[in-house]
């Protein structure tokens, strides 16, 4: 098959890995900048030019596609989607699964564990905010951020209520969530193929920090998952109509909660913690809905 990596980067760790699965299981594999795509919509025959040259017998394509190129991402995707072209991520998965707040409330609807989480855009409801959510200590989000960029702990009540006070003012997007003091910095991150588990590492938060993002210098180790676990993450995943997803979960006194669901997750540090080939079972994927779709 031909497969086609959407990527920026060649270098990337995850990009380079699925690449080498891919070419270790026979297929011919590219890497293709979704950003230097130009996309021709035309009624009977949409059309992908990459540098200079039209896009062809392409049989799948694997998005990698960043935080920051949402938009135009999806809207390559969305165009491989129109060309027949499988993707290991739909489009509009990926546009759902990138907004937090809609994520968060397809969840809650779905009645899968998360913690208190609100939103407001009136500086003027600030306490009542605060309140809802159990009271300080919050923790507030960016909608935007990624990586545990714009992510805050926030002790008091009057630091909470400066901080959002400041983002509100400067109309900037933002999330109130309960802070779950029993996790202790660290959460779990369950990788999906396919309605299946693949591998799961719980990440700890460098000395002193709760956020426990491994870009941010926390560390990672396999776990095992409990049967609460496996299912709230197998949950979150089909409720957001994802194939390949990281979930990430903190364990909370009620129950696994949810806290993201990724569409576009990393491969490094699972691939480390686990020890298992998670680029070959992305690579099987594809070769399991090939061979449906031309049975």
């Amino acid at each position: 098959m031909r497969i086609a990596i959407l990527s920026r980067n060649q270098n990337l760790y995850s990009t380079n890995r699925i690449l080498e699965a891919g070419e270790k299981r026979g297929h011919e594999m590219m890497v293709i900048d979704h950003q230097k795509c130009v996309l021709v919509i035309e009624s009977s025959k949409p059309r992908i030019i990459y540098k200079g040259e039209e896009l062809k017998n392409i049989d799948a394509v694997i998005p990698r596609i960043g935080a920051s190129v949402t938009f135009y991402g999806a809207a390559v995707v969305r165009q491989f989607e129109q060309m027949h072209v499988f993707s290991t991520v739909e489009s509009q998965a990926l546009v759902r699964s990138r907004d937090k707040l809609r994520s968060l409330q397809l969840m809650a609807k779905a009645g899968i564990g998360m913690p208190k989480t609100a939103f407001a855009s009136n500086p003027k409801d600030i306490d009542d905010v605060i309140k809802q959510v159990g009271g300080a200590p919050v923790v507030i989000k960016l909608l935007e951020g990624t990586q545990g960029i714009g992510v805050i702990l926030a002790e008091t009540h009057n630091s909470a209520k400066s901080v959002i006070e400041a983002f509100l003012n400067v109309e900037v997007n933002i999330l109130v969530q309960e802070f779950i003091k029993e996790s202790k910095g660290a959460d779990i991150r369950a990788f999906v193929v396919d309605g299946k588990i693949v591998g799961a590492m719980r990440r700890q938060g460098a000395e002193g920090d709760f956020r426990s993002n491994l870009h941010r210098g926390g560390s990672a180790k396999l776990v095992e998952l409990s049967a609460a676990e496996k299912s709230t993450a197998i949950k979150a995943v089909k409720k957001m109509g994802l194939a390949i997803a990281g979930v990430d979960m903190l364990q909370g006194a009620r129950g696994p909660l949810v806290m993201e669901v990724n569409s576009s997750p990393g491969l490094e540090g699972i691939e480390a913690a686990t020890g298992e080939d998670i680029a070959g079972k992305i690579i099987e994927y594809i070769e399991r809905n090939e061979f449906h779709a031309h049975i």
